[in-house]
């Protein structure tokens, strides 16, 4: 058995990257796996409870650009864009987000069933 020390967990770089092509900005991007905090704000802001009920419901207003916000990064897996950015990120091409959003949902296991263990949370 490999027991792990602190530090070897913390310099462990286990944020895997993928290079994804987006024709419709004329290049390549990286996309990587969200940190354990990111992906707990991404699942945050899926979900809002309104006030008066304890009624959950799945806010999915600019979901793509959120998760791609968070996923897009450097060759050195620093993330490209921040949370102020995500409205711009929002306004480019459908069809290129949506080509980034499926791969940034395959390597950080996203689908419909998290989605709806999210909004069940």
């Amino acid at each position: 058995m490999n027991l792990l020390s602190k530090e070897a967990i913390l310099a462990a770089d286990d944020l895997p990257r993928e290079i994804v092509s987006v024709p419709e900005w004329g290049g390549q991007v990286y996309v990587r796996t969200m940190t354990g905090t990111d992906r707990d704000a991404f699942e945050a802001s899926l979900i809002t409870r309104d006030s008066n009920t304890s009624f959950n419901d799945q806010r999915m207003h600019n979901v793509r650009a959120r998760l791609v916000s968070l996923t897009l990064c450097s060759e050195s897996g620093e993330r490209m864009f921040q949370d102020g950015d995500i409205d711009a990120l929002g306004r480019k091409s459908a069809r290129a987000l949506d080509r980034v959003f499926a791969v940034a949902q395959r390597l950080n296991g996203i689908g419909a069933d998290e989605a709806q263990a999210a909004k069940n949370a």
